[in-house]
């Protein structure tokens, strides 16, 4: 399933070992005449690219490329199994671990790893890139480097996103950028490092080292729906939803602090509908800032009548990684409402 590479082109001054993991995306891909894709053979890549006269101060690394790489547009919940796998095996072997990813749902990746990998006691760092590594020009060569250097140096027992001189808690974090470098960053929470000159890592934000469990859930993509309100919206996309039998967890994105158009009565009695079958109903700000506040104004209070939990400041990534976690740990509906509005790995401020 996975081609492993050795690189033994360090000093066994670096005691330290990292694992790469190479899924796919920009910072691996070719320019084809239909655009980029993902192609083989990105370990040779990374030696080629990496022999500079500064290598011996990298630490030691080996590469496992994914024998499927994947744009990450085509990411499903699957995927998430299939990399906190790899991780598990490998685990043991090694110091810190390094995952490149795709940008556009590196987020939702990172959110995820973050819940199946609760409590760990070692770095695992997902990066990526803009532009391709292979490209003249690009964001791809520090990128790579610096997450190396992160997992290798640095005691950071969770899963983040490093990117464009940005240390960021995975589960906190955003992609906001289409094509700029500072593509990621994480609206409710500071970056847990800034990256220039110095590294200038915040101990007193990061997680509590324990040891983690590294059971694997299988995730049912069809498991989790998501709906955004918006002006003159109809109930039916809901019902849809509702009636879906597969539909177990309701993501709803609201607006401001969690306010519904309550005056839309369809709409109201869809969702209660939906906490009465058993679904879990989680509300969300559309707002890249801010928590929501459920009944701060009567429209958000008749969300708390019809059992509809409030978010706070989840992002939408990790509302809906969250959320398929909870569900794939075979907990009751009850259980699962509760462990929504609990911080489980920093991913909610209370």
């Amino acid at each position: 399933m996975n081609t492993r590479i050795d690189h033994d082109w360090h000093t066994e001054r670096m005691k330290r070992r990292i694992l790469v993991i190479y899924t796919g995306g920009t910072i691996g891909m070719q320019s084809t005449d239909k655009g980029y894709l993902p192609m083989a053979g990105f370990h040779d890549l990374v030696a080629q690219q990496l022999k500079t006269g500064a290598v011996d101060k990298l630490p030691k690394f080996d590469v496992i490329e994914c024998s499927q790489l994947i744009d990450s547009a085509n990411l499903t919940p699957t995927d998430w199994t299939q990399i906190g796998q790899l991780l598990a095996i490998h685990w043991q072997d090694y110091d810190g671990f390094v995952v490149l990813h795709g940008t556009d749902t590196m987020a939702y990746t990172a959110s995820a790893l973050s819940f199946i990998l609760q409590g760990i006691d070692k770095p695992v760092i997902l990066t990526g890139s803009q532009i391709p590594l292979l490209e003249l020009r690009n964001d791809a060569q520090d990128n790579l480097i610096t997450a190396l250097l992160l997992a290798a140096n640095y005691d950071i027992p969770e899963v983040c996103i490093y990117f464009n001189g940005r240390l960021l808690r995975g589960n906190r974090s955003s992609k906001i950028q289409s094509a700029g470098f500072d593509a990621f960053d994480s609206p409710n929470f500071p970056w847990l490092a800034r990256v220039g000159i110095h590294i200038d890592l915040q101990q007193s934000l990061l997680l509590e080292r324990k040891v983690p469990s590294l059971l694997i859930p299988e995730f049912d993509a069809e498991a989790v729906a998501i709906v955004q309100t918006y002006p003159g919206m109809t109930a039916r996309p809901v019902e849809a939803m509702v009636d879906d039998t597969s539909v177990r967890g309701l993501i709803l994105q609201t607006y401001g602090s969690g306010n519904p158009p309550d005056a839309n009565k369809a709409l109201i009695q869809t969702l209660q509908r939906a906490s009465d079958r058993g679904i879990a109903v989680l509300n969300i700000t559309q707002c890249s800032q801010g928590k929501v506040s459920q009944g701060a104004y009567a429209t958000g209070a008749t969300l708390n009548r019809i059992g509809v939990v409030p978010g706070a400041d989840m992002t939408l990534e990790a509302a809906f990684a969250k959320m398929h976690y909870l569900l794939s740990q075979s907990l009751g509906v009850d259980a699962i409402r509760d462990a929504l509005q609990r911080p489980l790995c920093g991913e909610l401020t209370r």
